[in-house]
């Protein structure tokens, strides 16, 4: 794939409403320059002059591991408000970066999922994106903590961990959203796992699961509502465990999902807290906001009670 994101619109994009320094401080891009949006960042860069945006710092990288690098270098240099130019994973390493900082993160929700962009209101459409995160509200909001990195929708281990582990870049700059609904179906026919699970010091769980889930928001993974009661800012985390070990199972158990609440189904269990502890009987794959880590044996997550400021829709929006 070519690291150039210049498209051709047919017309020069019109800059969106006029902004004064005083309002937004010092304005910073971090961008994923393999992933794409509207006009791509030549667009970007033009509404954020259009929008009366002078002092920009911009940063670009080929991957998103690289950004918490360039946030730092942006919150070194002032930088009070932070437009992410990616998908979730790049949204997550940012806002890793950011958590506890007075910055402000503005989500361009430029990658297959777009999963916080989604679960918070902004669409897929630049001019809107770059207009929220100039003028929005500003909502401050819980991550989640695993592993030494925050999240911000969701993290897991056991089939979620494989799905998204299977479902690389490749595969998914192939098929998009369809690489999870393929690697899910790999992976449904997994056995499951044996696991102990205690929240805020509390035997939970003890038993078979296929997988564990932590969620800050509602809709995860495939756009799975999975959290019917989740909020980005009730100072806790969802935990879900799920038993279901094969296709009729899961058939059961997504079915439910979509039609009805999650913990309506006998495959799934769901509580919450603000620290959970899990061991497992053998080393499984772990996940955050969709980018697979490694195989763990125990996992110690963690809520970040108002870790993050975002740039959000104004209500009714």
């Amino acid at each position: 794939m070519t690291s150039t994101m210049t498209a051709e619109p047919a017309a020069a994009p019109t800059p969106g409403p006029a902004v004064t320094p005083a309002q937004v401080a010092r304005v910073a891009v971090v961008a994923h320059r393999k992933k794409s949006l509207g006009g791509g960042l030549d667009e970007l860069r033009s509404r954020l002059r259009g929008a009366g945006i002078e002092d920009l710092l911009w940063y670009e990288v080929p991957k998103s591991r690289k950004a918490p690098k360039k946030v730092r270098k942006a919150l070194d240099k002032g930088a009070e408000l932070i437009f992410v130019w990616g998908g979730d994973g790049m949204v997550q390493r940012c806002s890793d970066a950011l958590a506890g900082s007075d910055a402000a993160l503005a989500i361009l929700p430029a990658g297959t999922a777009n999963l916080l962009a989604s679960n918070l209101g902004i669409p897929e459409d630049l001019a809107e994106a770059v207009r929220i995160g100039l003028t929005g509200p500003r909502r401050r909001l819980d991550l989640g903590r695993l592993g030494g990195e925050h999240f911000a929708v969701m993290a897991g281990a056991g089939f979620d961990g494989e799905m998204i582990r299977d479902a690389d870049r490749d595969l998914k700059d192939r098929l998009g959203r369809l690489a999870y609904v393929w690697t899910g179906l790999r992976h449904v026919r997994s056995e499951t796992t044996r696991m102990r699970i205690r929240v805020d010091g509390a035997d939970w769980f003890e038993g078979e699961a296929s997988c564990v889930l932590f969620g800050n928001v509602g809709t995860i993974t495939g756009g799975i509502p999975a959290f019917d009661d989740a909020r980005p800012d009730d100072g806790c985390l969802e935990v879900g465990v799920a038993t279901a070990s094969g296709v009729l199972d899961w058939v059961r158990t997504l079915g439910q999902m979509a039609v009805g609440r999650s913990d309506s189904s006998p495959f799934v269990r769901i509580t919450r807290g603000r620290k959970i502890n899990v061991r497992f009987a053998e080393p499984m794959t772990y996940e955050l906001d969709g980018g697979a880590r490694d195989r763990v044996t125990r996992l110690k997550a963690r809520v970040a009670p108002g870790a993050l400021t975002v740039c959000v829709p104004e209500e009714g929006s």
